[in-house]
């Protein structure tokens, strides 16, 4: 195989953005998107899942930067690859990735967790689990490049021919081997929220309500800030947003809240509608809490009930 070097490789490709380098993101800008877009559940109806291959979609553009979701079935990887000229950012937003750089030892990485890098980085990442994965991804300038690395016993090796251009990108088609929902056997988030659900028993909004009336059970509340504040709340509801619900509540992390002292915790999480809460009480019976579960239609459920909630703030 014959290996061209990266800049003779780049000196072929088109320029990633004609933006000047002052409106693009950092990569720490990035990781706040990610995370911040990762919080809120409009983006779950459209995940699919694909058998043969991780599955993705770009879910905004903007002259600054765009956001991919990528889905991951067990074993799926990206192999080693850079982005172009283009800093990003991904979080995992259920599931488990493992992250690997060359001459570092492969990350670990939770749901809530992500990474940063800039346009210099060339990593690998891959679902080494046995569920199902999803992260958001991020890139400025817009991901409009990508290169593919082999790494041998000297370091690694850019493959000849594998540059990415626009054009293929903006057709969506294979991309490091990712392919569109339409070109897959893809089963889509119905799937994942059907798997998470058959392990819970869901409470009704008045079920929810008595058990936290008559028993220890708590009631956590993962929506964003923004979603709270349009919304409103429930009174005397745990806040703790989707990207740290593990941490909070796993028993032997060293972020757990003070009530989290047992995996007999019985924890009601809710979201707005009821959707991300369920994979949110599945990944909390993965940690060891058993009793987990969340409210059928989350939040606005409960309010159509005419249950007691505090109003939305006014500003």
């Amino acid at each position: 195989m014959q290996f061209a070097t990266r800049e003779e490789l780049k000196r072929e490709s088109s320029s990633a953005s004609s933006l000047p380098r002052a409106v693009w993101k950092t990569p720490e800008e990035l990781a706040s998107i990610v995370s911040q877009f990762a919080s809120s559940d409009g983006w779950l109806d459209r995940v699919r899942l694909s058998t043969e291959r991780r599955w993705y979609e770009r879910l905004y553009q903007g002259p600054s930067h765009d956001i991919w979701v990528i889905s991951w079935l067990p074993g799926q990887s990206t192999g080693f690859h850079d982005h172009g000229d283009s800093s990003g950012a991904f979080v995992v937003a259920t599931g488990v990735l493992q992250e690997h750089r060359p001459a570092e030892l492969p990350l670990v990485i939770h749901p809530g967790q992500g990474r940063a890098f800039g346009p210099d980085c060339v990593h690998d990442v891959r679902n080494v689990s046995q569920a199902p994965a999803i992260s958001i991804h991020a890139y400025s300038p817009p991901l409009n490049e990508m290169n593919e690395y082999e790494l041998d016993g000297s370091g690694l090796l850019l493959r000849e021919g594998i540059s990415i251009p626009p054009a293929i990108l903006d057709r969506e088609s294979q991309v490091s081997g990712w392919k569109p929902a339409s070109q897959t056997s893809s089963s889509g988030i119905e799937q994942m929220l059907s798997a998470a659900r058959a392990r819970l028993r869901r409470l009704s909004p008045d079920e929810a309500h008595e058990a936290v009336a008559r028993t220890d059970a708590i009631l956590v509340d993962i929506r964003p800030e923004g979603q709270r504040a349009i919304e409103g709340s429930i009174p005397g509801a745990l806040v703790v947003e989707r990207n740290v619900l593990e941490w909070r509540f796993d028993p032997a992390s060293s972020a757990r809240l003070p009530i989290a002292v047992s995996n007999d915790l019985r924890v009601i999480v809710f979201c707005s509608q009821g959707y991300a809460s369920s994979l949110a009480a599945a990944a909390l019976q993965d940690l060891g809490l058993w009793q987990a579960t969340d409210i059928v239609g989350g939040f606005q459920a409960w309010s159509a009930a005419g249950l007691p909630i505090a109003p939305p703030i006014v500003r």
